[in-house]
């Protein structure tokens, strides 16, 4: 199982930017998918995440700004940036909890992208 994140770059504070991931290979099907931001010198946190079932959670400070979205069809999960700020600067990477394999032998486990780099600068 691959994962592959696209969408980073530079924008100015107050603009917008749309990740997006994209899981392919050998997937049965995905739960939960999301998010995770790691800035410099700080620790790595759950940014947003959207369960299988649509519903989701963000990390207090970018709730209202950033929406997530999925598409089970394309095994693709999206997060929409919003009135981006200065210290959401940061790599982003996404995940998924995938399952491999055929029933009754179904695998599950997390799967994580390549990080992409957001930088909120003017």
């Amino acid at each position: 199982v691959q994962l592959q994140a696209s969408g980073g770059g530079l924008v100015q504070p107050g603009g917008s930017l749309r990740l997006s991931c994209s899981a392919s290979g050998s997937i049965f099907s995905i739960n939960t998918m999301g998010w995770y931001r790691q800035a410099p010198g700080k620790q790595r946190e759950m940014v947003a995440r959207i369960t299988k079932g649509g519903k989701t959670n963000y990390v207090d400070p970018v709730k209202g700004r950033f929406t997530i979205s999925r598409d089970d069809a394309k095994n693709t999960v999206n997060l929409q940036m919003n009135s981006l700020k200065p210290e959401d600067t940061a790599v982003y990477s996404c995940y998924a909890d995938v399952a491999v394999g055929h029933i009754p032998a179904l695998q599950w486990g997390d799967y994580w992208g390549k990080g992409t780099l957001v930088t909120v600068s003017s």
